[in-house]
């Protein structure tokens, strides 16, 4: 297993490279949004401005599963094979892998009975089972994921390996974190703590990010890293007040020597202790309150009074075009409606952004994906209103741009109506023509959006009867001839 990293780092790289050079006959989604930056970026190379026009659901796919979807899900290409699988994990702890073509069911595996709304305190995702959008190691064929599930002792959450040719559980899983966890101070209370960010797989260790349900009981932020090799090898990070949950559905992020999280607010803090922050996390999770390894905003204590979490959308890892190399960024994008630009090797502790805008009047989260455009950089994400220049009030998504300076900007770039909280992703022909950004109006309008990168224009936006069964954060994914939306009891599918 100790050569999982190498190889998902060459994996990505490939990826990355389709950027540049166009894309593979299938390229596999191993993880949130495509890569462990966090980007939201696919290629399609024959998804131009004008194919996207002519986007319709495909009546050849069919996939019926059980249960309620919130974990975006993946695309994985059998060593050999020439057809890819669609894995999708639902509520129910059931996982299944889909041919991708047709949605045919090729195997499922059943984890465990979730967890029902009266053994729950607080939430709201009823039954409660696999949130967190789990990971592959294209390596070892491996699929890492966790659920939460109903035991005779209460809710556990148990950290499972499933071997992707059949779906079999992998010898020396699940992990219960519990009991992974027994003894080490802060106490981890399952029954408090959700999973609902997005696992990581870096350097031969998969990471859990935990963090509440509604504030509900005393939890901590806390990120669990499982050796991969030998799952009995458990190690933890945890917020030193309580709270300061990691609960973004993009999770972790990493550029492969550190992971990156953003945190929610804290309780009952009077000093700094974690929480509404931007942390750089080393791989072994050892604990650091150096200036270079987190940033908090000025008015910490102010958000955590109004639960306006920091850590509404994960970190994205943000490469900008310069002359003098690639600036190395950070992009957090908090509740409070502010997007806050951060040096990635000094994040710059209390108050240190390399730049703030304002880009909502209301409370952001869910994800945002990024893309180039020309030397500058430009982010997408939902919002409600507040940062556009020429229509202060409207209600859909915002894109700002990141441009080259000393310091590098931001500011908004466009925005475009859209009724629902769906994670956008962006995709592109080659790495940077055609860019679309695609999103769903979750529990809004229910359609699926495509609109031109660089302007805001529509592209798409249909069907008119709206899709059935999707929940707000809801993520989809972009194969090599179709867009994929997952939802309860089915999966979508648009082609061109």
């Amino acid at each position: 297993m100790k050569r999982a990293f190498p190889l998902l780092l060459a994996v990505a790289a490939v990826m990355v490279g389709t950027l540049v050079r166009g894309a593979p006959l299938h390229h596999p989604i191993l993880t949130y949004h495509g890569d462990l930056l966090r980007s939201g970026r696919f290629v399609v190379p024959d998804l131009t401005w004008e194919r996207a026009r002519s986007l319709h659901l495909d009546s050849g796919f069919h996939a019926e599963i059980a249960g309620h979807v919130h974990a975006q899900p993946l695309y994985w290409v059998p060593p050999g094979s020439g057809q890819a699988l669609l894995i999708v994990a639902t509520e129910e702890n059931i996982v299944y892998a889909l041919d991708a073509g047709s949605g045919r069911m090729v195997w499922k595996q059943v984890l465990g009975p979730p967890v029902e709304r009266a053994a729950l305190k607080c939430g709201d995702i009823f039954p409660l089972g696999v949130t967190g959008t789990p990971v592959i190691d294209p390596a070892s064929g491996t699929l890492y994921l966790d659920a939460a599930v109903a035991r005779p002792e209460g809710l556990r959450h148990l950290v499972f390996a499933l071997a992707l040719k059949d779906g079999a559980i992998v010898p020396g899983w699940p992990v219960n974190v519990t009991e992974a966890l027994a003894g080490k101070e802060p106490t981890f209370h399952a029954h408090v703590q959700n999973q609902r960010g997005a696992l990581a797989l870096v350097g031969g260790t998969v990471y859990v990010p935990f963090g509440s349900f509604f504030d509900c009981g005393t939890y901590h932020g806390t990120v669990v890293g499982i050796s991969a090799s030998d799952p009995g090898k458990v190690r933890r990070w945890a917020s030193r007040a309580a709270g300061g949950g990691i609960w973004a559905p993009g999770g972790i992020a990493s550029d492969g020597t550190s992971l990156f999280v953003a945190t929610g607010n804290t309780v009952g803090a009077t000093d700094w202790s974690d929480g509404e922050a931007v942390l750089r996390l080393p791989l072994d999770l050892k604990h650091s309150t150096d200036a270079r390894d987190f940033f908090a905003p000025t008015d910490w204590r102010d958000l955590d009074k109004i639960d306006a979490d920091l850590g509404g959308i994960a970190p994205m890892l943000i490469d900008l075009p310069a002359d003098k190399g690639p600036q190395k960024l950070v992009l957090a994008i908090g509740k409070d409606g502010k997007a806050y630009l951060l040096d990635r090797a000094r994040l710059g502790g209390i108050g240190g952004a390399l730049a703030i805008t304002k880009v909502s009047t209301h409370g952001i989260y869910a994800g945002a994906a990024a893309y180039p455009m020309g030397r500058s950089v430009y982010v997408a994400f939902p919002s409600e209103g507040g940062g556009c220049p020429r229509t202060p009030s409207l209600k859909g998504l915002t894109t700002v741009a990141i441009r080259d300076g000393q310091p590098p900007t931001l500011a908004v770039a466009w925005c475009a109506q859209m009724d629902g909280l769906g994670a956008p992703i962006v995709t592109t022909t080659d790495g940077g023509s055609n860019p679309i950004v695609w999103a769903v109006g979750a529990q809004g309008d229910n359609r699926l959006h495509g609109f031109r990168g660089d302007t805001g224009e529509v592209l798409f936006d249909g069907p008119a009867s709206g899709l059935a069964g999707l929940h707000r954060l809801q993520t989809l994914i972009a194969g090599q001839t179709r867009l994929y939306v997952a939802a309860d009891d089915t999966i979508y599918a648009f082609t061109f």
